[in-house]
């Protein structure tokens, strides 16, 4: 492993509950887990974002687009092995690749990442945040529930294929690009492009694709890993710890279409710390940027939330997604706990419902994220052969 640590849940299999260490009641916790999965996979037109199609297949919406992207289908299948659902896992899975996998040109292997909820693509381009997510949610579903001998439902060769494809694409014909540039080993936004999102960095997914992808291809995840760690401290703001949605590998704002500046992509860079330090130990510099973060925001409204440039300038528009903003602040408290401003951040999400209305989709995906994490329940699901003892 690249972390100097070794305190983190996958080296201990323990897993911190910060709400209990924060005096909210276990029952009360996990009420809260509860319902807001019923919210969000039942039935209630105000807060749903999951529906079903014809009679095995379903779909997240993105319910202030109208589509159907492979961020929330990957999002979805994620939750779903987190929360121990199968049958919904089978069913998102069984949609994305009816109507989203790609069979051939370029970007065959990828996932087209937007779709109409009728299945008919809006694109036949990918969005690299969404294969990663795949490939992780499918490997803890081979490990929780074990793998099925028919294609796609033998979930772990599906995770190997999906990522051999994103680091080989292109090598031996040229037709097509990889997700992660070979050289730097840094994700790309997309593969015929070389620039990246900061929020795309994901190195607690790589160390654990470093443990379960082709052997041939784990060293590079491994070097994925230290790279990703790297790059995070060159793209956030060195007093305000804010991201850009897009930067150049070596971190600078790249401000293409207005871009290179902190919203809606980049609020996930906070829970993304959050969720790094408890799987796999705290990073000195990764834990500053946390801090700074949580600092920022600590004397904001947020009922003012707005774009901000890196350096916390604030624009006169407001945030499309406040909930969200306030959900990946609390989880940055994990990286932080006991941060001056960590205990406020989680109190403030606790006191946040979630999010109705058209543009619910992104807040409320982020928001049970946010819960699963504080809660100790976003768990690294290994083999059966070594699963740990973990405390929940």
């Amino acid at each position: 492993m690249s972390t100097i640590h070794r305190q983190g849940a996958f080296f201990t299999g323990q897993y911190r509950n910060l709400l209990q260490t924060y005096n909210y009641a276990l029952p009360e916790i996990e009420d809260r887990i509860q319902t807001c999965w019923r919210q969000l996979f039942g039935d209630s037109p105000d807060t749903r974002i999951y529906y079903e199609a014809e009679e095995d297949m379903g779909y997240l919406l993105d319910t202030g687009n109208l589509d159907v992207r492979t961020e929330g289908m990957s999002y979805g299948m994620m939750m779903a092995v987190q929360m121990d659902r199968q049958d919904i896992f089978d069913r998102l899975w069984r949609y994305t690749m009816k109507n989203m996998f790609i069979t051939e040109g370029p970007n065959a292997g990828y996932f087209a990442w937007s779709c109409l909820p009728d299945g008919s693509r809006n694109s036949n381009g990918p969005a690299p945040d969404g294969e990663e997510f795949f490939a992780l949610a499918l490997f803890f579903a081979s490990h929780r529930w074990g793998d099925k001998d028919e294609a796609p439902f033998n979930y772990g060769q599906q995770a190997r294929d999906l990522l051999h494809t994103c680091i080989h694409k292109g090598e031996k014909d040229g037709y097509g690009s990889p997700m992660w540039n070979p050289d730097n080993k840094l994700i790309k936004f997309v593969p015929n492009c070389e620039f990246t999102d900061p929020s795309y960095h994901l190195p607690h997914f790589y160390e654990l694709f470093a443990e379960w992808a082709n052997p041939e291809d784990r060293l590079f995840w491994k070097e994925a890993a230290v790279a990703s760690r790297k790059y995070l401290p060159t793209a956030c703001h060195p007093e305000t710890g804010l991201a850009p949605e897009y930067s150049y590998y070596d971190g600078t704002p790249n401000n293409e279409r207005g871009y290179g500046h902190f919203f809606s992509d980049s609020y996930r860079v906070a829970a993304n710390l959050g969720v790094d330090a408890e799987w796999f130990g705290s990073d000195p510099e990764l834990s500053r940027i946390a801090e700074r973060i949580l600092t920022f925001f600590s004397d904001k409204n947020p009922e003012d939330y707005r774009r901000y440039t890196v350096a916390g300038e604030p624009f006169e528009e407001k945030s499309l997604h406040p909930v969200g903003l306030i959900a990946t602040n609390a989880v940055a408290a994990l990286a932080v706990p006991n941060h001056e401003h960590a205990r406020a951040a989680v109190e403030l999400f606790w006191q946040t419902p979630i999010r109705t209305g058209d543009r619910r989709y992104y807040d409320n995906c982020l928001y049970l994220f946010a819960l699963l994490a504080l809660s100790g329940r976003y768990r690294i699901w290994l083999p059966k052969n070594e699963q740990q003892d973990a405390a929940y």
